[in-house]
């Protein structure tokens, strides 16, 4: 009976939040999707399917008699699986783009068969290491008050799989998204670059294809890593949508730019500390080195210390300051033009952005937990950041800002 009950109550939360990801601003979107169906991503066949794999997860519990150490032992074994499948897949695309080589199959034959016996070990283990790092996020978001009789809502669920990117239209004489369309996860670049101009040009708009991390559908998306802290965060964050997704600020997401920037900072800052949670519980020797209390003696630096370093989160800071003062005037194909300029700036520093433009300052503005960066000077990211600093917690942070509806109320919490 108990299994019943929680398969009701996945499949109700899924409907839920499946239903919320896909509001968008009509008008926009439904111009755009003119352009992209044929090359949509379909959530509904992928949620249904992911949803069949967790409920088996559930109904098996086979990490439940797992002993906490060998529960460790076995993520670690599948993160070093996807490490070696990376490495091993890598060297045989370098083998078959080699122009010397005579017998690409032949040279890579060996190779080709540990990747084939990497990708059984992988979907072997897949199941268990996700139900097993569901359970450990689920624990610490436990101990942190976010659970209802003792259980996370929703339940922490996600699926390792390959994301869909998503085609982001901005106007050009502002920065704010008006679209957000999940694409197929393997368009090749030219036919992404291709929809980009399609859209720009007939729409007069500013579109950009950018690559997720992670989608908070329910179960979750998550990219595939063998980046341990990297894949707990990510599970956390997306987590956060969902909690929020259930409550007035994520539900209102998509209803002004200034909320979406509210949710995903606030989604941002809580995966961060409960990813640092879970790794301080269960892999310490993972945790980040802490800063160094013995400075270095600036007689023993060179000429080439100190010059000035090129700090990407500066100089795009800079950068959105600046194209923001010039759509204010009205100065478009300026603001058009400074951006290319930058973008090549950047490529000089080693930053490979491959467009930067209105549409790309629309999506990764939103992403505020940090100073500086894309978001420029909008003020919505230092009053999430803020708010933070003045709860009690991250349970009292989550549970005021989740009833928020608007930016004024945050201001006011904050001032």
């Amino acid at each position: 009976m108990k299994s019943i009950y929680a398969i009701l109550v996945i499949a109700i939360v899924s409907i839920l939040l499946l239903r919320n990801s896909q509001v968008e601003a009509r008008d926009t979107y439904d111009r755009v999707r003119d352009h992209t169906r044929e090359s949509e991503f379909d959530y509904v066949t992928w949620t249904l399917d992911s949803l069949g794999g967790k409920l088996g997860q559930f109904t098996s519990g086979i990490t439940r008699y797992l002993e906490a150490e060998k529960q460790n032992d076995l993520v670690r074994e599948y993160a070093q699986t996807i490490r070696d499948l990376d490495a091993t897949s890598a060297e045989i695309r370098r083998i078959f783009a080699d122009p010397t080589v005579q017998d690409a199959e032949q040279e890579a034959s060996q190779l080709l068969e540990k990747q084939a016996f990497l990708k059984q070990q992988r979907d072997r283990l897949a199941p268990l290491a996700e139900g097993i790092l569901q359970q450990q996020v689920g624990n610490v978001v436990e101990g942190q008050g976010l659970s209802v009789l003792g259980q996370p809502i929703p339940a922490v669920l996600f699926n390792v799989t390959p994301l869909p990117m998503a085609l982001i239209v901005s106007p050009r004489d502002a920065i704010r998204q008006e679209a957000n369309i999940s694409l197929l996860p393997d368009l090749p670049l030219d036919k992404i670059d291709a929809l980009e101009q399609e859209v720009s040009q007939n729409l007069d708009v500013s579109a950009l294809v950018v690559p997720v991390g992670g989608i908070g559908m329910y179960p979750t998306m998550v990219m595939s890593s063998s980046d341990l802290p990297w894949l707990i965060e990510t599970i956390a964050h997306e987590w956060i949508h969902n909690y929020l997704t259930l409550r007035p600020l994520g539900m209102n997401y998509d209803t002004s730019p200034e909320l979406r920037t509210m949710n995903e900072t606030t989604a941002s800052i809580a995966g961060k500390e409960i990813a640092e949670m879970v790794l301080t519980r269960y892999y310490p020797d993972l945790l980040p080195p802490p800063p160094s209390e013995n400075a270095e003696n600036p007689v023993q630096k060179s000429a080439e210390d100190f010059k000035p370093r090129f700090d990407f989160s500066r100089e795009m800071h800079t950068t959105r300051v600046t194209v923001d003062g010039l759509l204010a005037r009205g100065l478009i194909e300026r603001a058009e033009k400074f951006m290319e300029y930058q973008r090549e700036y950047f490529w000089k520093n080693g930053y490979q952005v491959r467009k930067l433009n209105q549409a790309y300052f629309a999506f990764y503005g939103a992403y505020a937990d940090q100073p500086g960066g894309a978001a420029g000077e909008d003020p919505v990211g230092p009053a999430v950041r803020s708010l933070r600093e003045r709860s009690q917690g991250l349970a009292d942070f989550l549970k005021r800002i989740s009833g928020m509806t608007s930016f004024d109320q945050l201001a006011q919490a904050v001032n």
